[in-house]
């Protein structure tokens, strides 16, 4: 009995999740089974919005971020200011000749933010401060959305009050990320075939084969991307009180259904967004950290780039995680159903 209980509880489960989810693989799905409303704002009027939300409480969300800095310097550490030093004495030997006049310091400039962004200054994280690391990145994301959902519940909170109180869900959290690290496992193996393509010569010659390794690393980033969509709202969704991971993916699932696309591109926005304020912040710090090290070589140890670097960290999960939180509370107001 207790067998054909079970039996007949899956077949419903799996009834519920199919009538939820109108796609069926390999068939075409007809357009009356996908198409499903989302009222949300232009690209830049919702960036807006949230800048406003964030700009309006704005002294709590910057204490946030000189919290998280402090323990990411005490506990993680800041970029290698000798690291910098020497890229930026390797850069003025090798390309004396090509950076002339002031467009060629601002292209030195660039390509110095180039470096720096993409970690060639970061020294390598011990085991000890990749966790240090992780448990501080999913406190600030979660003080960051607890913090405004009650604000925009109405209540008065302070910081302390989101450092104390946001945490308890943290387990859960760090499980709805592992999934999400999984998830972007084929974008990685597109990364690393790209550097072994590299490597080979692969793409230097052309031809059929680089085309066809070009199409394998779009189809893996696009299975990535598909796949993160949903997550990351699930990393929203499992804060709330006594939810469990589990319940947290499939609500995040039904939420996108019919969605993903448009779901997909306003988090695209959010990271080109933050990549645009990164560039206009740090090419003009570079230059004046340039310009200034330049009349006196005695401060040349004033790690001014990295503790740049830093602060603009701190923000950016500030501002991820208000954007991610903003959107989904937009798509959970316009909760039509897929068909």
């Amino acid at each position: 009995m207790f067998a054909i209980n079970r039996i007949e509880s899956i077949k419903n489960r799996m009834k519920a999740y199919l009538n939820r989810r109108p796609h069926r693989s390999f068939r075409p799905t007809k357009r009356r089974d996908y198409n499903r409303s989302l009222n949300l704002p232009g690209y830049w009027a919702f960036t807006a919005h949230v800048w406003k939300i964030i700009w309006k409480n704005r002294k709590i969300f910057i204490l946030l971020a000189v919290v998280y800095a402090i323990l990411s310097f005490l506990f993680i550490g800041l970029a290698s200011q000798d690291m910098y030093s020497t890229l930026i004495d390797t850069l003025q030997t090798t390309s004396a000749n090509a950076f002339t006049g002031a467009w060629g310091e601002v292209g030195k400039a660039g390509l110095l933010f180039a470096a720096t962004a993409t970690g060639s200054i970061s020294q390598t994280l011990t085991e000890t401060q990749q966790i240090y690391a992780v448990l501080i990145g999913l406190m600030a994301w979660l003080t960051s959305v607890w913090l405004l959902r009650n604000i925009l519940a109405g209540h008065k909170v302070k910081l302390r009050d989101g450092l104390y109180n946001s945490g308890s869900p943290i387990l859960s959290t760090f499980l709805v990320a592992l999934l999400l690290l999984i998830q972007m496992l084929p974008f990685a193996l597109a990364l690393i075939g790209y550097g072994a393509a590299t490597a080979t010569g692969l793409l230097a010659a052309g031809g059929v084969e680089s085309m066809m390794f070009w199409i394998a690393a779009a189809l893996l980033t696009v299975l990535s991307l598909y796949l993160i969509t949903s997550t990351v709202f699930a990393l929203i969704i499992v804060t709330l009180p006594g939810m469990y991971p589990y319940v947290a993916i499939k609500t995040a699932g039904d939420l996108v259904v019919g969605r993903r696309l448009r779901i997909l591109m306003r988090l695209i926005w959010m990271s080109l967004s933050a990549s645009v304020v990164w560039t206009i912040i740090m090419i003009p710090v570079i230059l004046i950290d340039l310009w200034l090290k330049s009349l006196w070589p005695a401060i040349n140890w004033v790690p001014t780039v990295p503790l740049f670097m830093l602060a603009l960290s701190s923000l950016t999960i500030i501002w991820a995680s208000s954007y991610v939180y903003l959107l989904y509370r937009k798509v959970v107001a316009d909760d039509a159903n897929p068909a």
